[in-house]
């Protein structure tokens, strides 16, 4: 039996490492997952691209969903993930392959349709949790992928505050170093806690450049990353921000507006793309 799902990755408006409460969007770039079900016991995982990667993450993702939906036949099998999304650059990589895992395991059950969205968004971060990519579990992450749209969360008891549609032009830099959410310095990022609350106060008004923008230099300062990114995208950018732990920078705004800003982004060392964000979510095929 065999499933097929594809799940978006994400920027940030609010990172949940200050006061456990997240917030992001999901974007027009996506990880598509490939599951082949036997009763071998064993899921045995592969990325595409990236032989030498850590396939824990979906291979728990499998496992979680066969223990939760199967009927105890299907024991085992294979994954494969395929994506457009860079790994470790701080959009969401990681909650976009498990979403899409989990769904493509749903699928070759024939009961993705069944199962509702949330609950298998749940799975994913739990075997996040298992694999030890993430401190805070990253539902707000995970929930913007597999919900679409914007969303905020208090990832301390995976709680969706806040969800709604958007249709915003999304600017992303992402330069060539790598940055693991797992390694990022906990404690300065609950330093900058107030701040966070008051993020989290705009982004559930419904106030989400404004917020984002406000993250992003409360977070270049915990995490060390430099805000000049940051100030060479204002005031043409509508909102711009660190995205998760980085060391990616996405803003979102006017698309005239934004590709003035992709013209100085472009100065800088990596790669630089206009997309827009994704109301879909997670979604089998």
């Amino acid at each position: 039996m065999d499933g097929r799902a594809s799940a978006p990755a994400a920027g940030t408006v609010l990172n949940a490492l200050a006061c456990g409460k997240g917030s992001a969007f999901a974007i027009d770039a996506e990880t598509t997952a490939t599951v082949e079900l036997d009763d071998s016991g064993t899921v045995a995982g592969e990325i595409a691209d990236a032989p030498d990667a850590d396939t824990e993450l979906i291979e728990r993702c499998v496992e979680r969903a066969l223990a939760e939906y199967g009927d105890g036949d299907l024991s085992g099998g294979s994954v494969r993930t395929d994506s457009e999304v860079p790994m470790a650059a701080g959009l969401k990589s990681s909650s976009a392959a498990a979403n899409a895992t989990v769904l493509a395991t749903l699928d070759a059950l024939g009961i993705a349709e069944e199962v509702p969205r949330e609950a298998a968004c749940r799975l994913g971060v739990e075997a996040a949790r298992d694999a030890g990519v993430t401190v805070t579990g990253a539902f707000d992450d995970a929930s913007a992928s597999m919900l679409g749209g914007v969303t905020v969360t208090d990832n301390r008891t995976d709680e969706l505050l806040a969800h709604e549609d958007v249709s915003w032009d999304v600017l992303v830099w992402t330069p060539p170093e790598t940055a693991y959410s797992a390694d990022a310095d906990v404690s300065r990022c609950e330093r900058i806690a107030p701040v966070a609350e008051l993020v989290a106060d705009l982004a559930l008004e419904g106030r989400y450049a404004e917020a984002m923008t406000v993250n992003g230099f409360a977070f270049c300062a915990a995490l060390e990353f430099p805000a000049d990114p940051m100030l060479s995208a204002l005031p043409d950018a509508a909102g711009v921000s660190l995205s998760g732990t980085g060391p990616s920078f996405v803003a979102v705004g006017e698309r005239e507006a934004l590709a003035g800003v992709r013209d100085r982004w472009n100065e800088l060392e990596g790669t630089t793309w206009l997309t827009t964000t994704r109301n879909d979510g997670g979604r089998t095929r």
